[in-house]
Order: C-alpha cells, then sequence, then structure tokens
C-alpha cells in the first residue's frame, strides 16, 4: 500500500479476473472429476451383489456401470469402503475455499481504493453508510463479501479433519459434520458470487481523484527518468543523483511537515543544472509512460483467455459477456 510505478484500473482488474478464470477451471476440474460411488455394498466389497447374482463377476460388474449411468455419472470409483473417500470432500471444499480467497483480495482491494476514493462500489441512493457517521459511504458489499469469504475459507479445514478421522473402511462420526460443512460452502459461495456480481456491474471509477493522486507521487517515481535524461544530454550520473536526492527531500519535507504539494519539479525547473532537460520534463512526466504495456497486456488477456474461458456460459449469461468485456 505503498506508491510504486503505475498501473492501470482495467490491469488491476484484470488480475482480480484471472484469479476468477483459475478458480472456474479449478471448478470445472473438480466438477469433470466426480465420480459415483457405484453399486460396492456395505463395506464396498460387492459381496451381497455378488451373492445376489450367483458368483457371477461380470453381471455385478454390469450393475454397477447401469446405476453410475443413470445417476449421470460418467465413472464410478473402482474401490471404495463403505462410502467413496473423504479426500473427495476435501477436493470439492478446497476449490471453494480458494475462490473465497480470490473474492476477498478482490474486495480488500476495492475496500482500499476506496478508502483513497479512487473506486467505489455501488451505493444507493438512501443508503446509510454508518449509522453513526451520517457522511460515510463505507463499502458495506465488500466488507460482507470479505466476512464470508473468511468463512468459506475455514470450511474446509472439517474435512480435511474428517478424512484423516476415518477409521478403516469408515466411521459414523462424519455424517453430521458432512451435513453441515458441504452444504455451507456451497451457499457461502453462493452469495459472495452474487454479492461481488453486484459490486462490479456497479463499481465507479474516479478518474479526477486517481489523477490528483499521480500527480503528487509522479514526480519521485520520475526521478529515474530525469536522471536517465541528463546522462543522455552528456550528465554525470553521481552529480546528477545527488542532486536529485537534495532536491526530492526538501520537497518531501515540504509534503510531510508542512503539508504542502509536491513541488519536486518545480525545484527541477528552478535548478540550472537541469536546463539540458528542461524542455524535456513534460514528457517525462507523462503517465501514460509509467504504465508499460498494461494496455496491450489487458486487451491481450480478454480476446486471448477470458473470452473463450467464458464462451461455453455465453448462452446461460443471456449475452451479457461481450457486453461487459
Amino acid at each position: 500500500f505503498r506508491p510504486a510505478q503505475l498501473t492501470t484500473v482495467g490491469k488491476r482488474c484484470c488480475l482480480w479476473i484471472q484469479d476468477l478464470c483459475l478458480d472456474l477451471q479449478n471448478l470445472e476440474r473438480a466438477r469433470d472429476d466426480l465420480r459415483f460411488r457405484g453399486v460396492k455394498g456395505t463395506t464396498g466389497t460387492q459381496a451381497s451383489f455378488l451373492q445376489l447374482f450367483e458368483g457371477d463377476h461380470s453381471k455385478v460388474e454390469e450393475l454397477d456401470r447401469i446405476v453410475t449411468t443413470k445417476a449421470g455419472f460418467k465413472r464410478a470409483y473402482m474401490v471404495t469402503g463403505q462410502t467413496y473417500s473423504r479426500k473427495v470432500d476435501i477436493e470439492v471444499l478446497s476449490v471453494l475455499a480458494s475462490l473465497g480467497a480470490s473474492v476477498h483480495k478482490i474486495c480488500t482491494d476495492i475496500r482500499l481504493l476506496a478508502n483513497l476514493k479512487e473506486i467505489e462500489e455501488p451505493f444507493e441512493k438512501d443508503q446509510i453508510g454508518s449509522s453513526a457517521m451520517p457522511y460515510k459511504r463505507n463499502p458495506m458489499r465488500s466488507e460482507r463479501c470479505c466476512s464470508l469469504a473468511r468463512h468459506l475459507m475455514t470450511l474446509v479445514l472439517d474435512p480435511l479433519q474428517t478424512a484423516s478421522v476415518q477409521w478403516f473402511e469408515r466411521t459414523l462420526d462424519d455424517s453430521a459434520n458432512r451435513r453441515v460443512c458441504l452444504a455451507e460452502a456451497f451457499l457461502t459461495a453462493d452469495i459472495i458470487l452474487s454479492t461481488l456480481q453486484n459490486i462490479s456491474e456497479g463499481l465507479v471509477v474516479y478518474p479526477k481523484v486517481i489523477e490528483r493522486r499521480i500527480r503528487q507521487e509522479l514526480p519521485f517515481m520520475a526521478t529515474e527518468n530525469i536522471i536517465m535524461a541528463m546522462v543522455k544530454a552528456g550528465g554525470n550520473r553521481q552529480d546528477c543523483h545527488e542532486k536529485i536526492r537534495v532536491l526530492s527531500q526538501k520537497a518531501a519535507a515540504v509534503v510531510k511537515q508542512e503539508g504542502g504539494d509536491n513541488d519536486f519539479i518545480a525545484r527541477v525547473r528552478a535548478d540550472a543544472y537541469f536546463s539540458p532537460i528542461h524542455k524535456q520534463l513534460e514528457s517525462l512526466l507523462d503517465p501514460s509512460s509509467f504504465t508499460g504495456r498494461a494496455p496491450q497486456q489487458v486487451a491481450k488477456f480478454l480476446k486471448e483467455e477470458v473470452r473463450p474461458a467464458l464462451i461455453p456460459y455465453q448462452s446461460k449469461m443471456g449475452g451479457k459477456i461481450e457486453l461487459a468485456l
């Protein structure tokens, strides 16, 4: 949370989207990896079915296949105990917990940016931001997502412990726990995602506030560019570095001790030492020259990774994908 090299709102959003795309991939993988327990009998040996079919193993296997298909699964586990391995529950909840971490990180970023007044989540006309302080616009949706995401992340501890204490083919202490944690995980993930959708669809960006902060911080960020320009103009790097060190500390003192604006560039303009590059200062301070390939990265990422990943969901989202991107 310290000033550093500039990025763009779009690039930061793409980092959020990339995490969500990874979660989507993991969810699809976990779903596709799920198998049916199948017709395995009390402890998984299929003994009762083998007896029913008078020792005909092929009929037992065929029954297993038919029931698996009718249950909507492509595959069944070849070996089970009284239940399928409880490690399957770990896999499912790990994916949901990872999604919780992604949403928590996104909403934490939004909360920090809201404090800077650069970005805000949607705020209703009659919404009360604080019961005590009427002027406040607390990011309540993002706060709610973070709160629920923490709960979602902790739920994976339940199946971890359950799987580790299963005695032999199964112990019955798994049942009550699973009925709670599995349902809670899916319900919590659902409300987190619907809230995040509400936030993202109504997200507000304030370019003028961003511009003001850049003006405050950019002069110090531009020092390296100024040094390079001076060296190209024939200056000595060490001498230039010392000049800038002194001027930047004086400018920092004005900001920190007097509450004034950053006047570093004004000091550079007033110093005859930097006269060889005075005409270049405007271009050296162009914010777009500090964001690198962020615009190109965003365009490439949306085109080559996000859109292909969402194509299967196009019809389900009512054609909103192209509009959103």
